[in-house]
């Protein structure tokens, strides 16, 4: 069964950092120098596991922005990266957050609107992707 468990970066860390790893460095070829930032450590992180096996994680940066939201190949289309947006909208919400900020891959543009997100501005790129700014306003 799916749950999601909110942590600190300290308690995070080993899992997010190698689901990180496998998603983007490895599948989608991000130089990991630019996958690991200090914004990590000021993050609210959300892990999602199946049983005790950790396969999807996301993160909630200080200013709303959701990001490094990544599910395991094998997880996909299977519910968990709803379920980690799912509830870190939540906690933008209940720490009084007015919307939420991404940078989507274009690849993903229709599951984030299908949550309600919006996109803002031009495509643009980043670590060689293609994507999206996109806001969900909380009010």
């Amino acid at each position: 069964m799916l749950r999601i468990e909110l942590a600190r970066w300290d308690q995070a860390k080993s899992e997010a950092r190698r689901i990180r790893f496998a998603v983007f460095v490895e599948e989608q070829g991000v130089p990991p120098e630019l996958e690991m930032d200090d914004m990590d450590s000021q993050s609210l992180h959300a892990l999602a596991f199946n049983g005790n096996e950790p396969v999807g994680t996301g993160r909630l940066l200080p200013d709303g922005h959701i990001g490094r939201m990544a599910v395991l190949k094998p997880w996909r289309g299977r519910g968990v990266g709803a379920a980690l947006l799912r509830r870190l909208v939540q906690a933008a919400r209940e720490r009084g957050d007015r919307e939420v900020l991404l940078s989507a891959q274009v690849h993903a543009l229709d599951f984030y609107r299908a949550h309600g997100f919006s996109p803002v501005g031009e495509v643009y790129e980043e670590a060689g992707i293609p994507h999206q700014a996109m806001r969900l306003s909380l009010g």
